[in-house]
């Protein structure tokens, strides 16, 4: 119905308007001092919003949601698209390439501001962060750069503390979606959902 599409229309506004922060702010804090809360807002604009939280709600909406199911929409969509980016960038850096498709490394290489990054950089100390700094931004043809950031993440235990807020960010989702009032064929969908954009090898 016409009353629908009105309701939707800006929601394509808004999806717009934050992607480009997202975009914005990635480009802001690229090469800069690795901070885990902005990598986390970079990852909330530029992605959690774009790619879960409004398709979402603009399904929901085009269906009729009302203001209270999109709330919920909203509850489950944002912490599980941080979810989804969180595993992006864990996969960008430790997933295997003929899978994923793309050259491992490429966020080092470009020294995009990842939260996997920046939660390396939090557990490092003084030593391991200057050859960071080394290592991050450069083209790196033969890889050797890369492989020794990998394994030095893999020493602070980085990829474990980006599990851990995959794992946060999914209980959240599932928590709100078992909240919401909906027909058990819906509910089962994006609960698998949840599972299969989080636990993915791609």
């Amino acid at each position: 119905p016409a009353a629908y599409l009105g309701r939707a229309r800006p929601l394509w506004g808004t999806l717009a308007r934050e992607l480009i922060a997202g975009e914005c702010l990635e480009i802001l804090h690229t090469a800069g001092p690795p901070d885990t809360a902005a990598s986390l807002k970079v990852i909330r604009y530029k992605t959690a919003k774009y790619t879960v939280e409004h398709p979402l709600l603009i399904g929901g909406v085009l269906a009729g949601a009302d203001d209270d199911l999109c709330s919920g929409y909203r509850a489950y969509g944002l912490p599980l698209g941080e979810a989804f980016q969180l595993r992006d960038d864990l996969l960008g850096l430790f997933g295997e390439e003929r899978v994923t498709g793309k050259a491992n490394g490429d966020d080092v290489r470009g020294h995009r501001p990842t939260a996997l990054l920046a939660e390396a950089w939090r557990l490092a100390g003084d030593a391991q962060r200057e050859r960071m700094r080394e290592l991050l931004g450069r083209p790196d043809p033969d890889g050797e750069g890369v492989h020794e950031l990998r394994e030095l993440m893999r020493r602070l235990k980085a990829p474990d503390r980006v599990e851990a807020m995959i794992t946060e960010r999914v209980d959240e989702a599932l928590a709100a979606l078992h909240a919401l009032p909906l027909p058990a064929a819906a509910g089962t969908a994006l609960c698998a959902l949840a599972h299969s954009v989080t636990h993915r090898q791609y």
